[in-house]
């Protein structure tokens, strides 16, 4: 009787198990996977992206009006002395060399053999910019 109940259960055993081969097929189209899936990866990632690029507008937004307002004037001045400049070079301005000093800009207006010679030094950032206007 112990003989059939074991042979029994090694048969169903044989019968119930199958082995089958696992297959690895990529998703990514970048890694042999279907085109198909590159819109579908893409806009998953989009949506699980926190770095948001118009979390910066929103920010400037914040920062008020009184920024706003130095922005404004820092810009209106760097297109007065740029204005002038060009004025100047082309006989129609006032401006003479020198140093000038806007909040943050640093302005050097140097007359060489070559032209007119501005060295820009942003002292906040550290940025510098030279421009050579060749003159007449």
């Amino acid at each position: 009787m112990k003989k059939i109940l074991y042979l029994f259960i090694i048969f169903c055993a044989g019968t119930i198990v199958h082995a089958q081969q696992f297959v690895y097929k990529p998703v990514n189209p970048a890694f042999g996977g279907e085109t198909f899936n590159y819109q579908w990866l893409q806009s998953s990632a989009s949506a699980q992206n926190q770095f948001d690029n118009t979390s910066s507008s929103r920010n400037s937004g914040a920062l008020g009006s009184l920024n706003s307002f130095t922005d404004n004037l820092n810009r209106q001045l760097l297109n007065e002395i740029s204005r002038k400049l060009m004025g100047d070079q082309f006989g129609e301005g006032d401006l003479k060399p020198g140093t000038y000093v806007f909040g943050s800009m640093y302005l050097e207006v140097i007359q060489t053999g070559q032209g007119l010679l501005i060295n820009i030094l942003n002292t906040s950032t550290g940025e510098q910019s030279e421009i050579l206007i060749p003159g007449s």
